[in-house]
């Protein structure tokens, strides 16, 4: 089954909501630099594996547990503890914004969210905080997550974390991912895929200008090396 044939329908208005998926579209390039060079260095066995559109229900924890496996150095300190952070992914995932490499026995080896102005792979709303935090824990995590939000209306589609399994890193999954999000960008009717890539990530920035990004601009976020360990970012963008 091809990329197009297996893409759900999906519809309506919604929010960003938690801007979680700020700094999995900055993080994105670690993921996908680790993969491209371990791949470069040991070649795998390709194995049996396709990209689907959507994870399924039985398949949630273990994509929120790759997104925090991936993410969670950075985000441990707003969103931790770890339990807590596993149960608020998992809850606010949306299944019609990602693309997951699976086995064939369902097993997700790797996972590539995105973004639009109707919704972002990881990103619920302050009740979701509230359902998981409390009310108190939900406060002062909003205010900490609104340093990375971002206008997406105004930046089309883009990446929202893009994810390997360890294990499978090598096997092409990460270029595989980053290639189906450029054509499921053309196929919502977007010209380009956009994301964020970490200033000092210089390694990750040179892999995907190697693979046809561009860098737009730089942006000073403001506390987010307080809180996120990271100062500065690079927008980029690769047409589709």
């Amino acid at each position: 089954m091809t990329l197009e044939q297996d893409r759900m329908m999906r519809d309506g208005d919604g929010d960003a909501g938690v801007p979680l998926a700020g700094l999995a579209a900055l993080e994105a390039a670690s993921a996908l630099a680790l993969d491209l060079a371990r791949g470069a260095e040991t070649p795998a066995p390709p194995g049996s594996w396709s990209i689907r559109c959507g994870i399924t229900p039985d398949q949630r924890a273990a994509a929120a547990a790759l997104y925090w496996e991936a993410f969670g150095d950075k985000l441990g300190r707003v969103m931790g503890p770890a339990p807590r952070a596993l149960r608020f992914i998992e809850r606010v995932m949306a299944a019609d914004h990602v693309l997951a490499a699976v086995d064939d026995r369902g097993q997700v080896l790797g996972i590539a969210g995105f973004r639009t102005r109707t919704g972002a792979f990881v990103g619920g709303g302050f009740g979701d905080l509230v359902a998981v935090y409390g009310r108190l824990g939900a406060l002062w995590r909003k205010s900490c997550l609104s340093v990375l939000a971002r206008d997406v209306s105004q930046q089309g589609f883009m990446v929202d974390g893009l994810v390997v399994a360890e294990a499978h890193r090598g096997r092409g999954i990460g270029t595989a991912l980053l290639e189906a999000l450029c054509l499921e960008a053309q196929l919502r009717g977007h010209r380009a895929l956009r994301l964020d890539v970490i200033e000092e990530n210089t390694r990750a920035r040179a892999l995907y200008e190697r693979m046809g990004f561009t860098v737009t601009h730089r942006m000073q976020v403001p506390l987010a090396r307080v809180l996120f360990a990271f100062g500065a970012a690079l927008a980029m963008v690769r047409e589709v």
